[in-house]
């Protein structure tokens, strides 16, 4: 099988970035199987019904979030959604799912959704622990498990990497809008890459228009972000997973 991750989707921008360019990836590389990362798809912070919708007309399979998770209200119409995961380890009580599990190819996926606790202001519990309390609870109940770490430091995401080596299929890391050139195959088996980077305006500062950035760094004034116009990108990975063994056997940048 082949598995399509896409980078943090920035604004109006990313989605119509998506819908531009995955119809070529999908006929190019054959994917089975797409996630997208939405939580930045309101402009920057968020997700509206409308993106959820606009993400899910382009046949994605799983929308994952992150610190912005609550960033429009919009989202308590469709937090249920099966394709909609949120980061498991929010405190407990908290709407949404922090994991499912899909069909595709008689193959069952878990997709689990994480978010970091270094330099990330959010209030969770622990990653390591809630990604070992999931996997040991469905690692006999599915043929693949994916897990989406969204975090700002890039140790704690390596350090995540190593954790789940030969636990997890697939471990990429989203958050920063800066793709990392560190793809691999773990000594367990296990595709990693620290951030697969991010969906939306090229000439920008990680989607953000680049005058209203740098005026928030020069002033330390809370100048209002936008999101940047012109050329657009579309950072991630492919990932190829042995229909045998179920480990993954090959890993690309896009």
């Amino acid at each position: 099988m082949k598995f399509l991750a896409i980078g943090d989707l920035v604004g109006i921008a990313g989605i119509n970035e998506l819908k531009k360019r995955l119809p070529q990836i999908k006929q190019k590389e054959k994917i089975d199987f797409i996630i997208v990362n939405g939580e930045n798809s309101a402009e920057g912070m968020g997700i509206t019904e409308r993106n959820f919708e606009d993400i899910l007309s382009q046949n994605i399979d799983v929308i994952t979030m992150g610190n912005h998770t609550w960033g429009k209200k919009d989202i308590f119409k469709f937090i249920d959604h099966p394709k909609l995961i949120r980061p498991a380890n929010y405190p407990k009580g908290v709407v949404g799912k922090g994991y499912n599990i899909y069909i595709c190819n008689n193959k069952k996926i878990a997709v689990i959704n994480l978010i970091g606790r270094v330099d990330i202001n959010v209030l969770s519990e622990n990653p390591f622990i809630i990604a070992k309390e999931i996997i040991e609870k469905i690692q006999d109940q599915v043929d693949i498990i994916i897990v989406d770490f969204h975090a700002e430091a890039t140790a704690e995401k390596i350090a995540m990497g190593h954790y789940l080596d030969g636990k997890a299929t697939i471990i990429f890391g989203t958050h920063t809008h800066v793709q990392t050139a560190d793809e691999k195959i773990l000594s367990g088996g296990t595709a990693y890459i620290t951030d697969i980077g991010m969906t939306g305006p090229k000439n920008s500062v990680i989607g953000m228009d680049i005058q209203a950035s740098i005026k928030r760094f020069e002033t330390t004034l809370p100048e209002r972000y936008k999101i940047a116009t012109g050329e657009c990108i579309l950072n991630g990975i492919i990932i190829e997973v042995d229909d045998k063994t179920n480990k993954a056997i090959n890993i690309k940048r896009i």
